[in-house]
């Protein structure tokens, strides 16, 4: 059973069903096929002590309770249930024997960068428990369902219509939790600047790669950049810098992953200026080096696990 080994201070365990790759109490997921999701089915009892990753994760137990212990909540997952944990909260799982579940794991980079995501960001934020028997719970259920078997097909363009189906979960979701938001409030983040700041975010998404300041984007959208500034965290409910950050970091983990492009490179193509910059900033959102980060993500090749056990 051969595999490469992991970079020293990311050690991994193995599972029936693929390796977990830990650096404190931070996991790096391993993903199959240059994909962005994976799906664990488990029917025996396991525990996972307080570990956090980038991923969004899903559970949908089928049988016996799935404990999962949140900051200061707990919450007993059962059959028919669905818990919905944000990226980055820190968790931990407990499961019996003669357990049997679904656990989604995804990241939500394809998702969140949509511009009309920013509506619900609060509630993308938070820790979703699908608890009570109603509409739209039964059609998460069967979303997810969905998921499940095209991720176990694996036809072509397979990680695609992953994501178009978990979509369809934050379009069922969001709708609700936009109902919920006060007549006032909507209006104040959807008013006549509303259209403005729309062209001011594709005007970010189309030049993040150069030296872009918030002064320089207040100035495109005809507003000073103190009112640019608090309009737009209004809107994006996210800060300039931070919206543009993302921004940069969600290129730069897709070059990191699918290109041979050096460091440098990769710094330069997705507007850091500076590997040394680029390295910071990098450590700082994602607790690795972007070298650290390519080695677990685009060397751990899982040859000698078959790929529906992934």
């Amino acid at each position: 059973m051969a595999r490469k080994r992991t970079e020293p201070g990311a050690p991994s365990s193995r599972f029936p069903d693929g390796f977990r790759i830990l650096k404190g109490k931070q996991e790096y997921v391993t993903y199959v096929d240059r994909s962005s999701i994976r799906i664990w089915v488990s029917e025996v009892a396991a525990h996972y002590d307080n570990h956090m990753h980038s991923a969004v994760e899903i559970i949908m137990p089928h049988r016996g309770v799935s404990t999962y212990h949140l900051q200061d909540m707990t919450y007993s997952v059962h059959p028919g249930e669905i818990l919905i944990i944000p990226s980055g909260c820190p968790h931990a799982l407990t499961e019996p024997e003669d357990t049997y579940r679904h656990l989604f794991l995804f990241e939500p980079n394809p998702i969140v960068t949509l511009r009309d995501m920013a509506s619900i960001a609060p509630m993308m934020q938070k820790t979703i428990y699908l608890q009570r028997d109603t509409e739209v719970r039964r059609q998460v259920s069967q979303i997810l369902m969905d998921v499940a078997d095209c991720y176990e097909k694996r036809e072509p363009l397979w990680n695609t219509q992953c994501y178009a189906q978990l979509m369809q979960i934050y379009v069922l979701l969001g709708r609700q939790y936009l109902q919920s938001v006060s007549p006032g409030a909507y209006a104040e983040r959807y008013g006549m600047d509303s259209p403005i700041l729309s062209s001011a975010i594709i005007y970010i998404d189309e030049h993040y790669m150069n030296d872009i300041s918030l002064e320089q984007v207040a100035d495109f959208a005809g507003f000073s950049k103190y009112y640019f500034s608090r309009t737009f965290k209004s809107f994006m409910g996210m800060s300039f810098s931070d919206y543009l950050t993302r921004k940069r970091l969600s290129v730069a983990v897709d070059l990191l992953v699918r290109t041979g492009q050096s460091i440098q490179s990769v710094a330069k193509a997705s507007g850091f200026g500076s590997s040394a910059t680029f390295n910071r900033v990098f450590r700082d959102q994602k607790n690795c080096t972007p070298t650290q980060f390519r080695y677990m993500y685009n060397t751990m090749l899982l040859t000698d696990v078959p790929a529906r056990d992934l």
